[in-house]
């Protein structure tokens, strides 16, 4: 885990900002974020101990492919707060003038993130119907727009790869238009490690920075895959029937999104996400996920392949 110390200027910034006459209480880096940082920060006040949360943007690369991060994040949660969607408060952003990086400071949510649950088919369906939720929320004045993460044109099958054909003909079913659909409100990030429990329900959902109008597919999508990488594709297809359960005649299913999913995260090496490991799911090596990917994506074409 990354780790970065507040200077002195931005807890004064959080202190002007929570309470004028707050003092700091204590100071908590979080684990599970890995392209920015995030801190828990207790506020001593005239009313007792206040808790918030301060994100710093600080990967050079994301920010010159969207400098305006502090920005679309406080949009995103007003949004989501404004249709009372679990999500936290924004308390005020930052577009670098601090510190010389974006900062975003919202209110801390009750919770903890749960990725080995005992009631598991409770947590797989409670994935499902607060994702659909949020797909539900009524959106017209949101400027931020679905994009693809990876230039498409430029995709090549992996080296790692065990059934290199099968990795060729879902490049060439993405290449094509997408189908139509609907612009929704979508998480864009929306997973096991982003969903906060508390006494067997959800309590919160957070990382609203790539928040967009866009497919409900491409959130199902990512979540599938995260789900298809922890457990297996099983459990990725439980969750889809349990989410078409919630969200009814409003979604129909297309194979495309969740093909545009794993594109969206195809790396050559594979990269395992860091933030398993800090929630205390243990095992998956690089190995394990190429195994995983592949077995995915089988699971997603014609059995032919």
């Amino acid at each position: 885990m990354k780790t970065m110390k507040i200077t002195s200027k931005v807890l004064e910034w959080v202190i002007e900002q929570v309470n004028k006459n707050a003092t700091i209480e204590s100071i908590e880096q979080l684990k599970g974020s890995t392209s920015s940082i995030l801190h828990l920060i207790k506020l001593r006040t005239n009313t007792g101990i206040k808790e918030v949360i301060l994100r710093q943007f600080t990967n050079q690369e994301w920010l010159q492919e969207e400098p305006d991060l502090s920005v679309h994040e406080s949009s995103s949660l007003r949004m989501a707060v404004r249709a009372k969607l679990a999500a936290p408060e924004i308390i005020a952003y930052d577009i670098g003038d601090i510190c010389d990086v974006p900062l975003v400071l919202m209110s801390k949510l009750e919770g903890e993130v749960d990725l080995k649950p005992k009631h598991f088919q409770m947590w797989l369906t409670g994935l499902a119907k607060e994702l659909a939720t949020i797909h539900a929320v009524k959106i017209n004045d949101f400027q931020w727009k679905y994009f693809r993460y990876q230039d498409i044109e430029n995709i090549k099958v992996p080296s790692w790869t065990s059934v290199p054909d099968a990795w060729r003909t879902a490049i060439e079913l993405v290449k094509k238009p997408h189908p139509p659909f609907k612009e929704c409100f979508i998480h864009r990030d929306y997973h096991p490690a982003n969903v906060l429990w508390n006494n067997g329900s959800i309590s919160g959902v957070v990382d609203w920075v790539n928040a967009c109008k866009g497919p409900v597919g491409i959130d199902i999508g990512h979540c599938r895959w995260n789900l298809a990488m922890l457990f297996d594709a099983r459990v990725a297809d439980d969750f889809l029937a349990a989410y078409q359960t919630f969200a009814g005649n409003a979604f129909t299913y297309n194979v495309y999104w969740d093909l545009c999913s794993l594109i969206d995260v195809l790396s050559d090496p594979i990269e395992v996400y860091a933030g398993w490991a800090e929630f205390g799911v243990s095992g998956i090596t690089s190995k394990t996920m190429e195994e995983r990917m592949d077995a995915y994506l089988l699971s997603l074409l014609p059995s032919e392949h």
